[in-house]
């Protein structure tokens, strides 16, 4: 069957369309494909009663997710496209998440709330999540206290000065898997630039260190806000460009940047 390449800021996605038929995804065939085709996450499309396509992610270790921001925002461009409208409703497993067409290929999507009691992100026990009383050591390196937020999945982020040569891989893969975080954890480490700007990399449960992610700069803006020194709205730089994320009043976040359509692929099921 085919497949949709494609990428929102970076992130790489295999998109499936199974509106028509099902699509059984098993941990071989996710395996297989991304010897094929390199991707972060496989997304899959199949029929929903409450919105335009409901809406699935799978982490290239076949673990299967509830979230995934710049995922998404391709989806809903998919739908869009297809439809012809400039909105887009997506049945997910956290509910139904709203998008919006900005430009030709730059989309608008609603996150949801964004949830910081412990029990949300979940944490193994009780913390106070504006600071989790917690650290990462390796060698002569300390990272700790970061902002813990949920956004459809359990984020981390540690505040950091300067991103350059900072070894993301060996304290995401040791956060990623400590006991505190019974359902693993993506661990994301910011740089802030200014109020309104901030850079970010992240280390993704079971996708490893990615171009972006989508519900990790929603995360990381949640996390700096209630820690004092970030705006409602930031600029998020990432590996694969620009996003632009908004937390606003009614507590859910928006995330907007650009996606990208690689082309098709075909794929043995």
């Amino acid at each position: 069957m085919r497949a949709l390449k494609m990428n929102g800021t970076g992130n790489a996605f295999l998109l499936i369309d199974a509106r028509q038929g099902p699509v059984e995804i098993r941990a071989e065939t996710i395996s297989r494909w991304r010897q094929e085709c390199n991707f972060d996450q496989v997304l899959l499309l199949a029929p929903s009663e409450i919105g335009d396509a409901r809406y699935r992610i799978w982490n290239c270790d076949a673990s299967e997710v509830g979230a995934c921001g710049n995922g998404a925002r391709c989806a809903a461009w998919f739908l869009m496209r297809e439809s012809g409208e400039t909105t887009a409703l997506l049945d997910t497993a956290y509910g139904l998440t709203q998008a919006r067409r900005v430009a030709d290929f730059r989309v608008s999507v609603d996150l949801g709330p964004a949830r910081t009691d412990w029990r949300d992100i979940p944490l193994a026990r009780e913390m106070d999540t504006r600071a989790l009383d917690y650290t990462l050591t390796i060698g002569d390196l300390t990272v700790s206290q970061p902002g813990a937020v949920s956004m459809g999945n359990p984020h981390i982020v540690f505040d950091v000065p300067d991103l350059k040569g900072f070894p993301i891989e060996k304290l995401g893969r040791l956060a990623e898997h400590d006991a505190l975080f019974p359902e693993r954890v993506n661990a994301g480490f910011m740089q802030v630039l200014d109020r309104s700007h901030i850079r970010l990399r992240v280390w993704e449960r079971g996708a490893g260190l990615t171009k972006a992610c989508g519900t990790g700069a929603a995360a990381a803006i949640v996390a700096g806000h209630r820690k004092g020194f970030l705006n409602r709205q930031c600029h998020v730089s990432v590996d694969g460009g620009e996003l632009v994320s908004d937390w606003k009043d009614d507590n859910h976040v928006w995330l907007e940047g650009p996606v990208e359509l690689e082309g098709e692929v075909e794929l043995d099921l």
